[in-house]
């Protein structure tokens, strides 16, 4: 094993590609509440922050529509949107390798811990996994920090440097600055190079095969 010991792996726009998903749960909700997007491309933003930072930022929704909004979401999601959904290209494979290697994975998500283990069982992917954290329903735990922050604290044994967090969006970039852990931005998801780039990651990476390397090069340091 290299410098780094648990991996923590963002879900949406990391490991699978939830566009269709969550941009019609979107629409959906939307169209429930009487505003009218029909270009589902225009919803790709939703794709990596909480619902409620979405609505409030985007259709600039007070609180009792948020919920509203997250709630009609919820309805079209957990039914059929969940599914409409496919992995990245080798993920399998380098979840595999990774736990072959003596990694600990974890799973940190904004999505709600329910939804996120569903997904990841659907895909079957879920026994590569150690912890599998999520927001709660309820709306709390919520932001990337507090879902970082609850992990290192299940891990007590380990330090600071032995902890990396992989995603696609700022919000994962600034949840790992903010509890003091390394990260790799990816750009094959939905945060371009320039949004990641603003927040400083540790490493930017183009597609999985470069997320293998990081991790075998820092084996071969080590050893």
């Amino acid at each position: 094993m290299g410098k780094y010991k648990v991996i923590l792996f963002d879900l949406d726009g990391t490991l699978s590609d939830p566009k269709v998903g969550i941009t019609k749960s979107v629409q959906y909700a939307l169209h429930k509440m009487d505003i009218i997007e029909s270009d589902i491309d225009k919803l790709e933003c939703f794709i990596g922050p909480p619902l409620h930072v979405s609505f409030a930022e985007y259709y600039h929704l007070d609180t009792k529509n948020t919920k509203k909004a997250i709630d009609l979401y919820r309805e079209r999601f957990k039914e059929k949107g969940m599914f409409e959904n496919e992995l990245y290209s080798n993920i399998p494979m380098l979840l595999k390798s990774l736990t072959e290697r003596g990694y600990i994975l974890v799973v940190a998500t904004s999505k709600p811990t329910v939804f996120a283990e569903k997904i990841l069982e659907y895909f079957n992917i879920n026994k590569y996994f150690e912890r599998i954290v999520g927001s709660n329903l309820d709306g709390t735990r919520a932001s990337k920090t507090e879902i970082i922050q609850y992990i290192l604290d299940k891990y007590t044994d380990y330090t600071i440097g032995d902890f990396i967090m992989i995603g696609d969006r700022k919000h994962d970039m600034i949840g790992a600055i903010n509890t003091g852990i390394d990260s790799i931005g990816v750009t094959y998801g939905y945060g371009s190079s320039e949004e990641l780039s603003c927040v400083n990651p540790t490493y930017i990476v183009d597609n999985v095969d470069q997320l293998n390397d990081i991790f075998l090069d820092s084996e071969e340091i080590k050893s």
